[in-house]
């Protein structure tokens, strides 16, 4: 990258850009969208510093989901074999970065959004403490959780993208002291991402320490019922049209319409957990000294027509529920696809995060020759 100016800028097709109908992959949306009339409020950044947007990024209809698919615009290609999923929803954001064909992307990561399909496509992603960046003009999944963040090919883009995002940012010129692995509790991982993402950790030269963290399980079903509660709401328009309801994609609609259940009392249950689970993933994070480690997803990217019934999320929604920062970077596997190691850090830490993500991607990160 030559400076802000040569940048090449994707931008998920759920963040408003002047001119340009947003549509959030979806026809519900589309047949009835027109130009937006200004950018989104995180556009700021990349317009003043002269960015080139080089398109809106397809992505999992209405960013509501993690397999990344789309019924209606084409599910995008998965880099390393079309066969297998590109992970979601952010899907067209992390395909363009790895195809090449632009710099930066923007996501969105409401549950997952950016770390699973960077997870799978091999690049990295940020998603940001909530609330740091704008979602003013941002088409809302869950507002409560949505983030915007940057996706690059390695964690000096990322950073880039994080200084369009927030002028004047900077990675941290120290990483954090140490490193606190962590295995939630009541997930299978595949063998080959453990063992990758521990021989990451260990030639990064960090210390690393074992960490208990109980309560991952709630918090990712917490997650959940939030996610849909709030999908409901930020969709109550489409689903009160038949005529527009009827355009959604099959998956999308079964997930809206089973969202539609969730009661009142399952939200305020959800909701009481937060707290609790931000003193636990904080005193978590003390305990490491500096960041918390896991892999990003538990298994590598299924094939396309095993899209359904998959826990995309299940190690990533929980960082989302307390609104913490976390990166996703690739690692190296004994196998030809890359796994994806997550770190997580205290609000605001994004700086050290991506100075820790730093070394471990010089000492054990994975190019694939892009």
């Amino acid at each position: 990258m030559s400076g802000a100016g040569g940048v090449r800028l994707a931008v998920k097709d759920l963040i408003d850009v002047a001119g340009v109908p947003t549509t959030a992959g979806s026809r519900a949306v589309a047949e009835t969208a027109g130009p937006a009339d200004r950018d989104a409020l995180c556009m700021a950044g990349a317009r003043a510093a002269g960015a080139a947007i080089v398109g809106k990024a397809n992505l999992h209809e209405l960013a509501y989901g993690g397999a990344g698919v789309n019924e209606w615009f084409g599910t995008p290609v998965n880099p390393f074999d079309p066969r297998l999923l590109p992970g979601g929803s952010s899907s067209g954001s992390a395909v363009a970065v790895a195809d090449g064909d632009a710099d930066i992307a923007y996501g969105s990561d409401t549950g997952g959004s950016i770390r699973v399909p960077a997870a799978f496509c091999g690049i990295t992603g940020l998603k940001t403490t909530h609330g740091r960046v704008s979602l003013d003009g941002v088409w809302p999944l869950a507002p409560s959780l949505d983030t915007i963040g940057p996706m690059a090919r390695d964690v000096a883009g990322v950073a880039a993208g994080m200084a369009l995002l927030e002028p004047g940012f900077a990675i941290d010129s120290l990483p954090a002291k140490a490193i606190g692995r962590i295995w939630p509790a009541g997930f299978t991982v595949d063998p080959a991402i453990d063992a990758a993402v521990d021989a990451a950790l260990a030639r990064s030269g960090l210390p690393v320490t074992t960490i208990d963290l109980p309560g991952w399980p709630d918090a990712r079903e917490a997650c959940g019922v939030i996610i849909d509660a709030e999908a409901v709401e930020s969709n109550r328009e489409l689903l009160a049209d038949p005529a527009r309801r009827a355009l959604l994609g099959a998956n999308v609609h079964e997930r809206l319409t089973g969202a539609e259940a969730v009661t009142p009392e399952q939200v305020a249950d959800a909701q009481a957990l937060v707290p609790r689970w931000q003193d636990a993933l904080g005193a978590g994070l003390r305990a490491a000294g500096g960041v918390l480690a896991l892999p990003t997803v538990p298994f590598f990217p299924p094939l396309v027509t095993h899209a359904g019934g998959l826990h995309f999320t299940a190690f990533t929604n929980p960082v989302n529920l307390a609104g913490f920062p976390a990166i996703a970077l690739p690692v190296a596997s004994a196998g030809r696809l890359p796994a994806s190691v997550q770190l997580i850090g205290p609000p605001g830490s994004e700086a050290l995060l991506l100075a820790t993500g730093a070394v471990i991607e010089s000492a054990a990160g994975y190019r694939r020759g892009f």
